[in-house]
């Protein structure tokens, strides 16, 4: 990666930190107002207590050494004034974590939401271009490190700067000269700890690209175990997961390597920064100079250490904050993906003929549907859903620059059964993936009962249509809740007719507990042709107009295949 890359790769990963505090703040705006508040608080608080030190030293310790008669209620009055000031500093920083807590975890919580919401608007080809173990860790590893940074390392960088700020204004009042070396120690703290993130940033982005390298093929293999165990593979999946391990063990170790070392090295310049202070304190208390009193040194000093201690506690988030910045990045990629586009305005209706033998719709379920097609001057009308699917002269190809089906003409009356036949590739499953518009096309036209399928919206064109997918995808659940699938508010009878439709009722009765039987790992537990079988039934259940069966049944037996059809 060369500078200018490395620079617009830091600025997005900027961007989407920037963006994801903006996406916290709008959901919790009062809890975020109140932790900003409460750290404030609980800051003003420890410099107050501190103050009060140089009170304690100068106005009480100094006047009354060697003094026989010291009266001791000045000293109650400024320890308990001190109790009080940091009683109130704990009572704000347990506040501020509890609020910071419900910020970081709805935070997150609506994120995934979101995230899961959106990825099921997303096109299919999205699906078939990027690895799914790729996408999982964006669920996992990805808002993994968000939760770090908001939960831990936003709180402390929050408390960092108004630490910060308060101190140096309460330094600036003890002793001027004093403060401009502490400011020049911060910067040069604060030189070393960019130098150093610098390093790493980048490391930390190709990090979490290469863990989901890794989710990827990990998930990849799972699902293929039988084929790997088959062909007497698994050396060569070792070889390839060794090599995309490698690639994670050298972006992780650089990354680490430089941020590991950021901590000690700004622990040390704060060490550095206490001695030089303190020497220089001492020599300005002693000879009196600019009014400089040894409690005024003593106050000095526990701002110094406490000002170390929030650029530390800063320099430490660094790796999560990276870490985060890179994963937010990765998180906000997928939600800027466009969703599927749907211009379609036809909808399907329950509908009945009324009096004058006129389609109309009711709230009642028919059996029989109907297209609801509002118009432009305001008008609607219904077409009976038939499941008449015509193609004129279209043209098709998943790259626009790469046709490959060409002029293609058809029509499937109602009721008609049509095969396509061919070889491998020759554009069988893409036919069916146009019908439903997981694609659309290039050129021509699909009507489905007369309409142009484009101003059909897609929700309802999908759900006008039975299709028993090539590859059978089961749910975990029980069986019939995988049939169910089909149409969610079937009644049992309803769930039974559909297995016996797709002559699935007599296998199921011979599992362990019949239509209560627990699917697990998409039904691994039963053949592939059993598979299938629970596939059509759950196609079968929702009774659709057009059913299309994409090699639905090639682990069927033929006597089985003869009688599902």
């Amino acid at each position: 990666m060369n500078k200018s890359e490395n620079k617009e790769n830091k600025g997005k990963q900027f961007k989407a930190l920037l963006r994801l505090i903006g996406y916290m703040f709008n959901l919790y705006k009062f809890h975020f107002a109140a932790v900003v508040i409460f750290i404030l608080l609980s800051s003003l608080s420890m410099v107050k207590g501190t103050m009060y030190t140089k009170q304690l030293i100068d106005g009480y310790i100094v006047p009354n050494i060697g003094n026989p008669n010291i009266d001791f209620t000045p000293l109650v009055k400024i320890i308990l004034s001190m109790i009080g000031v940091y009683s109130v500093g704990i009572l704000c920083s347990y506040l501020s974590g509890r609020f910071m807590v419900v910020t970081a975890q709805g935070t997150l919580k609506q994120l995934r939401d979101d995230v899961f919401i959106h990825m099921e608007k997303l096109p299919i080809k999205y699906f078939d271009t990027h690895a799914h173990g790729d996408i999982m860790s964006v669920y996992s590893s990805d808002i993994d490190t968000l939760r770090d940074m908001i939960t831990e390392s936003l709180a402390q960088i929050i408390s960092a700067i108004i630490t910060i700020v308060s101190v140096l204004a309460s330094m600036f009042i003890l002793s001027v000269p004093l403060t401009i070396f502490a400011v020049f120690m911060i910067v040069l703290i604060i030189t070393t700890t960019k130098i150093i993130s610098e390093k790493s940033g980048k490391n930390f982005k190709e990090q979490q690209e290469n863990i989901g390298s890794v989710n990827g093929y990990i998930e990849e293999m799972l699902e293929g175990l039988k084929v790997v165990k088959v062909f007497s593979h698994e050396e060569e999946s070792k070889e390839r997961f060794d090599d995309l391990n490698e690639k994670l063990f050298v972006s992780s170790d650089k990354a680490n390597k430089y941020g590991n070392i950021l901590g000690p090295v700004v622990g040390n310049l704060g060490n550095i920064n206490f001695v030089l202070t303190a020497s220089i304190g001492s020599f300005l208390a002693l000879g009196g100079i600019g009014g400089f009193t040894l409690g005024g040194l003593a106050s000095f000093l526990q701002f110094t250490r406490t000002l170390n201690q929030p650029i530390a506690q800063t320099t430490q988030q660094i790796n999560s904050v990276m870490l985060a910045a890179a994963g937010a990045l990765r998180v906000f990629k997928l939600l800027d993906e466009n969703p599927e586009f749907d211009e379609g305005y036809v909808t399907l209706v329950n509908a009945e003929f009324d009096s004058e033998n006129n389609i109309r719709e009711t709230e009642k379920h028919t059996g029989m549907w109907a297209w609801k097609h509002p118009h432009e001057d305001g008008n609607v009308t219904y077409e009976k859903l038939l499941g008449d699917v015509v193609f004129e002269h279209v043209d098709f190809g998943y790259n626009e620059n790469k046709i490959i089906l060409h002029d293609i003409n058809l029509y499937a009356e109602p009721g008609q059964k049509i095969a396509f036949v061919g070889a491998t590739g020759a554009g069988k499953t893409t036919i069916t993936n146009l019908i439903n518009r997981f694609y659309d096309i290039q050129n021509g036209k699909i009507r489905y009962d007369g309409i142009n399928i484009k101003k059909i919206n897609k929700s309802y064109l999908r759900k006008s249509l039975g299709i028993v997918l090539q590859d059978t995808q089961l749910f975990s659940g029980t069986v019939a809740d995988n049939i169910r699938y089909g149409k969610l508010n079937a009644s049992d009878e309803e769930v039974y007719a559909a297995a016996k439709l797709a002559n699935a009722h007599h296998f199921i009765k011979h599992l362990p507990k019949g239509y209560d039987t627990y699917l697990a790992n998409g039904g691994a537990n039963l053949s592939q042709g059993q598979r299938q079988l629970l596939s059509i039934a759950r196609a079968a259940i929702a009774d659709p107009p057009v059913l299309i069966l994409d090699e639905a049944t090639s682990s069927i037996d033929t006597r089985t295949e003869k009688i599902v059809q």
